[in-house]
């Protein structure tokens, strides 16, 4: 097979930070810039809280433009090696990290509790699917194949080279923050791109610093990855619009990741992009469903993590001769659900991140009954902790139908019949995941292959990822796909190389 044939230079793992003693990491205020662990510069900082209990986690001095301009230059500098290592070498390092994960599980799980207010239900998910990337991306090294492509051109040989990209940049979310970034992060690097991180404002610590840490542990040489934290006013435009970056992968909303597209385009020259966006994700119920089941499974694709999820259903849908029971199957397990303290393993609903997200989901509330849709049930909301919400009789036409809701306040749409159902369920301009109940399996396939989405799922719930299978959306949910197969694509480019072994004969 072909090789990549710039591929040179050595680089020598310190063996030191192999050593892992189980000791907390530390010193977490410090950004990880261009190989080095210190403050940004920009004379000002940002206070990293616990959304529960409010408890003031950490100060960081934000970073500032020159902060991101070293990270990059030490990531372009140090790429090369970091590529030209045979591929056992760098799925080692990945190897390490994963091991890293368990030895520290303890420690990574309380941080995203405490960071993002996970309930430990979610926080125990998100640690294993980011250790489940981490050990698939330690496979992509001796994944990675160029090809030899027969010619009619006499005497000639095509050779398809595939290598990295160079330098990544990633923004990342702070719902699911480590392992967003590690989605990205791992592939990259087992791709032997070099990266630079910016993790959101709220989440900079589960979002890239401690990740950063977990690398350097595992032994990956310095300057390869750098975490850079700013404001997004500071340093935003210029993390995609540098020089440096081959490839932004951003996660987050829709209007961002729709104007760092056209950022992506409008430089020197065009940089790959993969965006995963925001989700209006339809739960669809047919009348020959097993309702409790699709009940269950709409409870938790709903609330988990508060349905601060991308994935997390947006829409309930359901056939008018089950319509009722459904609803008010729905409302009981719903009134059951434990809400408050996120570190109870009995809690289901937690806070959410911030302030500013809690009252937009009041006047999300506040929209949907001017709408006209029928409030069936609502908890008691206290502190950062917004109590389920549950809307009936919602309309295609309502705000709480046609934009993405990102928190405990469920939507049910009533469905004339399972053509009906399709239209209401394609009635958006997103296209992210999907999910459709039904008794008959191959009737449920045939459903969800016609919903426009990236992603469907048939009798399960539509929050669902695993490190082998394409992720990613349709319409305005993005761009790309990540995992597996489909991200060594995304992280590499390939090079036709032609080899003339004979003169060939030209027609003038």
């Amino acid at each position: 097979m072909a090789s990549d044939p710039e591929s040179k230079g050595t680089v020598v793992i310190n063996p030191e930070n192999n050593v892992n003693n189980n000791h907390p990491y530390s010193d977490l205020n410090l950004q990880l810039i261009g190989g080095v662990w210190r403050e940004g510069r920009t004379g000002r900082s940002m206070t990293v809280s616990d959304p529960f209990t409010q408890q003031t986690l950490l100060e960081i001095a934000l970073a500032n433009k020159d902060d991101l301009n070293e990270a990059y230059a030490k990531a372009k500098a140090a790429q090369p090696g970091w590529a030209a290592m045979g591929p056992s070498t760098r799925a080692k390092v990945l190897l390490r990290a994963a091991q890293i994960f368990d030895d520290r599980h303890d420690e990574l799980v309380e941080w995203i509790i405490s960071e993002s207010g996970s309930t430990r239900i979610k926080a125990e998910i998100e640690w294993a699917s980011a250790k489940a990337i981490t050990l698939e991306a330690a496979s992509f090294p001796s994944r990675v194949h160029g090809r030899i492509v027969e010619s009619d051109v006499p005497d000639k040989e095509n050779r398809v080279y595939r290598r990295p990209l160079g330098v990544v940049g990633v923004i990342s979310p702070w719902n699911f923050p480590f392992h967003l970034t590690q989605r990205s992060l791992a592939p990259a690097l087992a791709l032997g791109n070099a990266v630079v991180v910016k993790p959101a404002s709220d989440t900079p610590v589960t979002g890239g610093l401690l990740l950063a840490r977990i690398f350097e542990e595992a032994g990956l040489p310095e300057g390869v990855l750098s975490v850079v934290v700013g404001a997004g006013s500071e340093i935003g435009d210029d993390f995609v619009l540098h020089p440096a970056p081959s490839f932004i992968s951003f996660t987050g909303s829709t209007p961002i990741g729709q104007n760092i597209a056209r950022q992506a385009g409008s430089g020197d020259y065009l940089k790959h992009v993969a965006l995963e966006l925001g989700g209006n994700n339809p739960f669809v119920v047919l009348a020959d469903a097993d309702l409790k089941q699709a009940v269950h499974a709409a409870v938790v694709g709903k609330f988990l993590h508060q349905g601060q999820i991308c994935m997390a259903i947006n829409r309930i849908i359901v056939e008018e001769p089950i319509y009722d029971s459904f609803v008010s199957l729905f409302i009981q397990r719903v009134s059951n659900l434990v809400i408050g303290d996120p570190k109870n393993p009995a809690t289901s609903v937690g806070p959410v991140i911030n302030r500013k997200q809690f009252a937009g989901l009041v006047d999300k509330v506040e929209q949907a009954k001017a709408d006209g849709a029928t409030l069936a049930y609502a908890g008691e909301s206290a502190g950062l902790v917004f109590a389920p919400h549950v809307f009936t009789e919602v309309t295609s036409d309502m705000e709480l139908a046609y934009e993405e809701i990102f928190g405990p306040i469920s939507g049910i749409m009533r469905a004339r019949d399972a053509d009906h159902a399709l239209e209401l369920a394609n009635a958006t301009r997103f296209g992210l995941s999907a999910a459709v109940f039904s008794g008959d399996i191959e009737r449920g396939v045939q459903f969800a292959r016609r919903i426009h989405s990236g992603m469907a799922h048939v009798n399960d719930m539509p929050v669902a990822d695993a490190p082998n299978v394409p992720f990613g959306g349709e319409k305005n949910s993005g761009l790309g796909r990540f995992n597996g197969d489909w991200a060594i694509d995304e992280f590499t480019t390939t090079q036709w190389v032609s080899v003339q072994r004979q003169p060939r004969h030209y027609p003038f």
